[in-house]
């Protein structure tokens, strides 16, 4: 059976995942694991890859690819996303990595990006047959696609990620509530500029931002993805989570049951874009997603055999 392993190289993570058709014809997981890499560190002010963040996710690329092939998987592909678009010395990192790992690293748009965000959601959940918005709350950028049933309609990335909001306006620990109102205000600004509006009668969240917040709402001991697939997290939740986060200091934070560490010093930020997302489609309630962009390319893969 064919098995085709994803490394998806985002701004604040790096993850794999190893998969097969399954009996059915569904994606069948064999293996799915993330690692918090933080390529986009800095990179808002100076437009360049760190040293350090170079290092690490190149160290991680090299682990998954050692990882890929102990699993037998027939293919490895690799995709890199805001990061490596917006990088003046991205093509520095590719050559980088292909020199220590063999691997090479597409640079997808965020188009393409969107309409595989779209496609791996479609797989894994079923939804009502109505106007949806799904996104993707990542480190640099946010992706949408607007669609019904197997239809989209619009799809967009919109630069505001949850590093860059981060870095740029929580800089006391904790954040001072003049930050968390002007951080709200210029999120606010960005998706509005974009034409982000509602009402849409069905949202859905993918990507690591919304799975997290997932996971501390049901204070989960260890990530269960299972348990994350198609629950929800209503407004009101998204306000108390931003709430507890703000009042915190990082090493507070960390101390969050469902809350992975390393995500502690960007979770904020990632709950108050969720939460403008949801005011301004006009939606109490989100659906979330386990699935993202990795599981969209490896469908694409695995139909094309």
């Amino acid at each position: 059976m064919q098995r085709v392993a994803v490394i998806d190289v985002g701004s604040n993570s790096t993850k794999l995942l190893l998969a097969e058709h399954s009996s059915n014809g569904t994606l069948k997981t064999v293996l799915d694991t993330t690692s918090i890499t933080g390529l986009g560190e800095g990179l808002r002010q100076s437009r360049r890859l760190s040293p350090e963040a170079k290092e690490r996710t190149c160290r991680t690329i090299n682990e998954f690819a050692a990882l890929a092939k102990q699993y037998r998987a027939d293919q490895i592909i690799a995709i890199g996303t805001m990061a490596l678009r917006g990088a003046q010395n991205s093509s520095a990192f590719i050559e980088m990595v292909k020199a220590t790992s063999g691997i090479d690293i597409r640079v997808i748009s965020g188009e393409e990006e969107a309409s595989l965000s779209y496609l791996a959601t479609l797989s894994g959940i079923k939804l009502h047959d109505c106007e949806t918005v799904i996104f993707d709350t990542g480190g640099g950028s946010t992706e949408f696609i607007f669609g019904k049933g197997e239809s989209i309609t619009r799809k967009l990335s919109v630069n505001l990620g949850v590093i860059t909001i981060s870095e740029e306006y929580f800089i006391s620990d904790p954040p001072t509530q003049a930050q968390l109102e002007i951080a709200l205000c210029e999120i606010k600004e960005i998706l509005t500029a974009h034409k982000i509006n509602g009402p849409v009668p069905q949202l859905v969240g993918i990507g690591g931002t919304v799975t997290t917040m997932g996971a501390v709402k049901q204070r989960m001991e260890r990530y269960d993805p299972e348990a994350i697939q198609g629950s929800t997290l209503q407004l009101s939740e998204v306000n108390e989570q931003i709430a507890e986060f703000s009042s915190k200091t990082l090493e507070e934070r960390k101390q969050i049951r469902g809350l992975e560490p390393k995500r502690a010093p960007i979770i904020l930020a990632g709950a108050c874009i969720v939460k403008i997302i949801m005011e301004l489609l006009q939606n109490e309630t989100l659906v979330i997603s386990d699935r993202g962009i990795r599981h969209g390319l490896a469908l694409n893969l695995l139909r094309q055999t």
